[in-house]
C-alpha cells in the first residue's frame, strides 16, 4: 500500500490551439422570425426580422448564413402549425446548424411546454438557443428558470389576447354579424354587398332536392340522381356524398338564416374545434340574405328528418321484432304497417316459372318467421295501390271542404291555452322578480341573523316560482305540439292543393305526402290514414292464385 499521496502533474493549456479550433470552422447560424398579423411595428415586423438578422449573421466574421426561417401571420401557440419552425428544427437534428437567433421568447413559442422541449432537445444537440430581447443563451447553467417563468408569461399573454378576440367574435354574433365561408357553401357567392348572393343554376340543385326528399327520396337516391344527371358539386366535381347532401338539408342558410357559434375552441393551446351541443349560447339571425327554399319549405324538411331518425333501428339483431327502418324508395316503405305486431312491410319480388310477383310483407313474418307475428298477411301491390287510391279518391272530391276542416282544425290546435291569462314573457319576469325578493330576503335574513323567522317567506317564494315554473312548462309543451300539428297541416294541405280532383295513376311522390299510415287489417281490408288524421277504411280485392311455396 503506498504511503504517499499519488502526484498531479498539471498540462499547461495552448492558447493558440483553442484559437485554431475556433478557427476550423464559422459557426452555423440560424434565424427564426415570426409575426401574427400584417400591423406590427416596423422593426418586429415581418420583413424587417429578415433584413435584421441577415444583417447580423452576414456582417460577423464568424458566422455563416445557415437559414431564415420565417412563419408569417401564423399562431405561435401550437409549433405543428408553422411549417418554417419545423424545418428549421429538423436541419437542427441533422446538424446543419450550431446557434439559433430570435427576437424573443414569444416569437420562439407562446406555449410553455412547447417552448421548454424544442430548448431542451436543442441543449442536447449542443445547439444554443438566443433570444435577444431577454438576453438569454440557453447553454448558459441558469438559462431555464428564466424560460420558464418568461414563457409562462408569454402563454399567459396569449390566453388573454385568444379570450379578447372570442369576446370580440361573440359580440359581433349578438348583434348578428356573420362570418360566411363561401368556398364550402353551395349555390352561393359573396355579393358586392358582403351578403350572400344566390348562384341560380344550383339554386335549382337545392331546390330540387329539398323536393326530391320531401317526396320521400332518400340521400343514397337524391346522390344517385344527381351523379346520373352530371352535375357538379361545390367542388366543381360530379361525385357527390351523403354527408353534402345532408347538411344542404340541414343548413339554415337555404331558408336565410345564419345560426352562428355552431362550434367553438376548446382553448388557445389545443385549438379543438368543439360542436356546440349546449355549452355555449347560439345565435339565430333570421332574413340574414335571401333564401333558395321558404322557411315552410324548410321546417318540414327537418320534421321529416326528425320523424325518418325517430323510426331507425341500428340493425335488425337490435330489433326482435323486426322494426327496421328502410329507405323510402317507394311511398310505402315506411307506411305500410301491419295491423297485428305494428311492423312495417317490406318489398319483394317473387319469381316462379319466369313470372315476377311484387308483393308487400310483414318485416317480422320474413325476419322470424311466425315467432313475433302469426297471421299477417301477403298483399299484391297492384290491387294494394288501387284500394289506396280509391280511399283517398273518396275524400278528394270534397278537397275544398277537406281544406276548409284541415284549416279550422289547425286553427283549434292554435287557439290560446286554456285558463292561462300570462304570455310566456310574463311568467319569466315573474319568476325573475320573484328571484330579486329570494335574494332580497336572503340579504335581510343574514343581517339579522335569524333565519328562522322569515322561513314562512322563503317558503311562499318557493312556492310561486315552482307554480310559475310549472306553467311555463305546460305552455312550452302545448306550443311544441301546436308547431307539430302545424307543420303536419300545411304538408297535408299544399299536398291536397298541388293535385287534381282525382288521382287515377299512382305516383310515390304525391301518395308519400298524402299518406300517414296504412294499416294492414287482413288481406281483404286496410285502414288508411292521411296526414291530416283522417282514416278511411278501404277493401282490397287480392287476385285468386295459388301461393308461392
Amino acid at each position: 500500500m503506498r504511503e504517499s499521496p499519488p502526484k498531479v502533474i498539471t498540462i499547461p493549456a495552448k492558447p493558440e490551439a483553442a484559437a485554431q479550433q475556433t478557427n476550423k470552422r464559422q459557426l452555423r447560424v440560424a434565424a427564426y422570425c415570426r409575426v401574427s398579423t400584417d400591423d406590427e411595428e416596423q422593426l418586429t415586423s415581418y420583413e424587417a426580422q429578415q433584413n435584421y438578422y441577415t444583417d447580423k449573421i452576414m456582417t460577423n466574421c464568424d458566422w455563416t448564413m445557415a437559414g431564415i426561417f420565417a412563419d408569417e401571420g401564423i399562431t405561435g401557440t401550437s409549433a405543428r402549425k408553422r411549417p418554417e419552425f419545423l424545418k428549421m428544427i429538423r436541419m437542427c437534428k441533422q446538424k446543419k446548424i450550431d446557434i439559433v437567433l430570435t427576437k424573443s421568447i414569444s416569437r420562439f413559442a407562446r406555449n410553455t411546454v412547447d417552448c421548454l422541449n424544442y430548448i431542451r432537445a436543442l441543449r442536447e444537440l449542443g445547439i444554443a438557443v438566443i433570444f435577444e430581447k431577454e438576453n438569454i443563451n440557453t447553454l448558459e447553467a441558469d438559462s431555464e428558470i428564466l424560460i420558464t417563468m418568461l414563457g409562462a408569461f408569454a402563454q399567459a399573454e396569449s390566453e388573454s389576447i385568444s379570450a379578447n378576440v372570442r369576446w370580440g367574435k361573440r359580440q359581433a354574433m349578438r348583434e348578428g354579424k356573420a362570418i360566411i365561408q363561401y368556398d364550402r357553401l353551395y349555390a352561393y357567392e359573396k355579393g358586392e354587398d358582403g351578403n350572400p348572393k344566390i348562384i341560380p343554376e344550383q339554386a335549382e340543385v337545392v331546390r330540387s332536392i329539398y323536393h326530391q326528399y320531401l317526396t320521400g327520396a332518400s340521400l343514397r337516391m337524391i346522390k344517385e340522381r344527381l351523379e346520373a344527371e352530371q352535375i357538379p358539386n361545390v367542388s366543381g366535381k360530379a361525385q357527390w356524398t351523403i354527408t353534402t347532401i345532408r347538411s344542404i338539408l340541414r343548413n339554415e342558410k337555404y331558408c336565410g338564416d345564419v345560426l352562428l357559434q355552431k362550434t367553438y375552441i376548446s382553448d388557445c393551446i389545443s385549438r379543438k374545434v368543439i360542436r356546440n351541443t349546449g355549452q355555449l349560447p347560439m345565435y339565430l339571425v333570421q332574413d340574414h340574405h335571401d333564401g333558395i327554399v321558404d322557411r315552410k319549405t324548410f321546417d318540414a324538411v327537418q320534421a321529416e328528418i326528425a320523424r325518418r331518425s325517430a323510426g331507425k333501428s341500428p340493425s335488425k339483431k337490435n330489433a326482435p321484432t323486426g322494426m327496421a327502418s328502410y329507405a323510402s324508395k317507394y311511398a310505402l316503405s315506411e307506411r305500410l304497417v301491419c295491423g297485428e305486431c305494428g311492423t312495417l312491410y317490406r318489398r319483394c319480388t317473387w319469381s316462379k316459372g319466369g313470372k315476377k310477383r311484387v308483393v308487400w310483407r310483414c318485416v317480422s313474418r320474413l325476419d322470424y318467421g311466425t315467432k313475433y307475428c302469426h297471421n299477417s298477411p301477403t298483399l299484391d301491390e297492384e290491387p294494394l295501390q288501387r284500394s289506396i287510391l280509391a280511399a283517398i279518391n273518396s275524400v278528394m272530391s270534397q278537397k275544398s271542404t277537406l281544406i276548409r276542416q284541415i284549416t279550422s282544425a289547425m286553427e283549434v290546435e292554435l287557439a290560446p291555452v286554456p285558463g292561462e291569462s300570462m304570455s310566456l314573457g310574463d311568467i319569466d319576469r315573474a319568476i325573475a322578480d320573484l328571484g330579486r325578493q329570494f335574494t332580497a330576503l336572503l340579504s335581510e335574513a343574514a343581517d339579522v341573523g335569524d333565519a328562522d323567522s322569515y322561513t314562512a317567506q322563503f317558503q311562499s317564494i318557493s312556492t310561486a316560482m315552482a307554480e310559475f315554473k310549472r306553467r311555463k312548462a305546460i305552455i312550452q309543451q302545448l306550443r311544441q305540439e301546436q308547431d307539430q300539428t302545424d307543420r303536419r297541416m300545411q304538408r297535408v294541405t299544399m299536398a291536397l292543393k298541388s293535385t287534381s280532383n282525382r288521382l287515377t295513376e299512382w305516383d310515390d311522390g304525391t301518395i308519400y305526402q298524402l299518406l300517414e299510415k296504412v294499416t294492414v287489417l287482413s288481406s281483404e281490408r286496410i285502414r288508411v290514414t292521411l296526414r291530416d288524421g283522417l282514416e278511411i277504411e278501404q277493401a282490397v280485392e287480392q287476385p285468386k292464385r295459388r301461393k308461392f311455396a
